[in-house]
């Protein structure tokens, strides 16, 4: 019985931890810089924000987590309101599944980049998550 039990706690560790720590989603991707609506350090706790950061919900993608666009990747380390009640995705999806994605907020250095980037990138994406639990089960 004591085998049996400590059998399945392995496996329902192992069996979690995967499932739980890399995913893929759809997303309706924002762009932000310093002056709009932000400082140049993220607001829940001060941090220095650079171009491969980007805001999203904690709640749905942990802080620390790796988010893998088609031309790079970003670590979540912010977030704001309009994140959280995904302002972005209920007021222009156009599909249920448009409607219901997650959003993420891009930030960049200055608005010239940050609408360039928008320009040339579709509003609804596939990203990868890669939270950090994941990251330490592969290091």
């Amino acid at each position: 019985m004591k085998r049996l039990i400590m059998t399945a706690g392995l496996v329902l560790s192992f069996g979690c931890q995967v499932f739980a720590s890399d995913r893929t989603a759809l997303a309706r991707v924002t762009v932000y810089w310093p002056g709009e609506g932000s400082g140049k350090s993220a607001a829940w706790n001060g941090a220095q924000l650079r171009e491969d950061h980007c805001a999203v919900d904690p709640k749905k993608i942990p802080y620390g987590s790796k988010v893998t666009f088609g031309d790079g990747e970003c670590m979540a380390v912010d977030t704001g309101p309009d994140v959280v009640k995904r302002k972005a995705a209920r007021s222009c999806g156009r599909t249920t599944a448009e409607r219901n994605a997650i959003v993420i907020d891009r930030f960049f250095h200055t608005k010239e980049k940050a609408l360039a980037w928008e320009r040339v990138h579709p509003h609804f994406m596939m990203v990868r998550v890669l939270t950090a639990e994941a990251k330490q089960g592969i290091e």
